[in-house]
């Protein structure tokens, strides 16, 4: 044996070295990577969260109809006509102008009508020539039928001779009828009053030229005295107007003056587009303060009702080509548009009169982008945003 030879290393303490550094490799690896891992699964949350939009709500407040709360209105003459002529020619004189009271029958203006009263001539001389003819006529057809009865004519003579006067006699009443026409028509040379009232409007004067039926309207008579007051009630308020009830009637350039009016009749039906019923109402106007086309306000006796009435903020409202919408959150905090129709305007607020309901969460301050179907998370509870009663 070679005593000099080296010794072999022992292959378990190299197993174990090469455990270890391979241990040491994984741990610095597994420091290394880890972090990031953790950074960028936080990163993606980070995005994820902020990809989906968030949104304070507001809900709608319940209350009852408020009478009290003025409702603008129109107010209209009883009886308004517009006044045309009816004969053609030029305006003669004329008798009453704007702010006069008129009675019925009363004179108004006069029509030059020459070219009617040739027409009226002309008539009458047709009427003249087809008696003539009438008469000629008649004594023809009695002398034929004398003729007949010794044979001296032919019967196939006196036929025509009779049918001939039959003629004569639808020709006069033909000619008369015309000038009946006529002399009626005469009439309207004189512009009357229709109704006792004020006239409103004179577009015509002396001299102008006046086209019968197709010409502008000469005067405009209203009956001021009662009035009719129009006003649009809501839906909400629509069940608590009945006929009887009273109103007061304000007006702007008026301060101070209360006027009394009385529901007469409603339309029976409400106006789908606006979701009101149009009401009518009576006022005395003995003392001629209130002027016919002035705009008005109407405040109802107050009637205790039952009917709820949902106030919303207007900054929940979205403006778009589909009509007034709303954006409601449902359970999965997803947004649904609701179509809505909106009552009275209260300046900060609204009546909603239909596509919400009490317990509705209703986005405030909606974005131009939000859409149907989009998922959003809420910043602020209902009752931090509710609009005040």
């Amino acid at each position: 044996m070679n005593s000099n030879s080296a010794t072999p290393a022992p292959p378990v303490r190299l197993g174990r070295i090469a455990t270890i550094i391979v241990v040491l490799v994984i741990i610095g690896l597994v420091a290394g990577l880890l972090p990031r891992w953790h950074a960028r699964r936080s990163l993606q949350a980070e995005e994820k969260a902020d990809s989906v939009p968030t949104v304070s709500i507001v809900s709608a407040t319940v209350s009852k109809p408020d009478f009290s709360t003025p409702l603008p209105a129109e107010v209209e003459p009883f009886i308004q006509a517009s006044i045309h002529a009816q004969a053609s020619g030029y305006l003669k004189n004329w008798y009453a102008d704007i702010g006069d009271k008129v009675t019925n029958g009363q004179l108004l203006a006069e029509i030059e009508t020459p070219e009617l009263d040739q027409q009226i001539l002309q008539a009458r001389a047709n009427l003249d020539q087809a008696k003539a003819a009438l008469s000629l006529s008649k004594i023809t057809a009695d002398r034929w039928v004398e003729l007949l009865k010794t044979a001296s004519v032919s019967e196939q003579e006196t036929a025509e001779k009779t049918s001939d006067l039959a003629l004569k006699k639808a020709a006069v009443e033909a000619a008369d009828a015309s000038l009946q026409r006529l002399n009626q028509l005469k009439i309207f040379d004189r512009i009357t009053a229709p109704f006792d009232g004020t006239v409103t409007l004179r577009n015509t004067d002396i001299g102008q030229l006046i086209n019968a039926n197709t010409g502008p309207e000469l005067f405009r008579l209203a009956q001021v005295n009662p009035l009719r007051v129009y006003v649009q009630v809501p839906q909400p308020l629509i069940h608590a107007i009945m006929p009887g009830q009273t109103a007061q009637l304000t007006f702007q350039e008026l301060p101070g003056q209360i006027f009394e009016a009385k529901v007469t009749r409603t339309a029976g039906a409400v106006d789908p587009t606006s979701r009101t019923l149009q009401v009518q109402l009576e006022a005395d106007n003995a003392h001629g303060e209130i002027l016919s086309g002035s705009y008005a306000q109407v405040r109802f006796a107050e009637i205790p009702s039952t009917v709820p009435v949902l106030v919303l903020s207007d900054n929940a409202l979205i403006f778009r080509a589909q009509g007034m919408q709303i954006a409601v959150v449902d359970s999965d905090n997803r947004v649904k548009l609701h179509s809505v129709t909106l009552g009275r305007d209260f300046g900060n607020t609204v009546e909603v009169l239909s596509g919400l309901n009490a317990d509705d969460r209703v986005v405030n301050n909606p974005p131009d982008s939000i859409a149907d179907g989009e998922q959003v998370q809420i910043a602020q509870s209902d009752d931090t945003n509710s609009p005040a009663k």
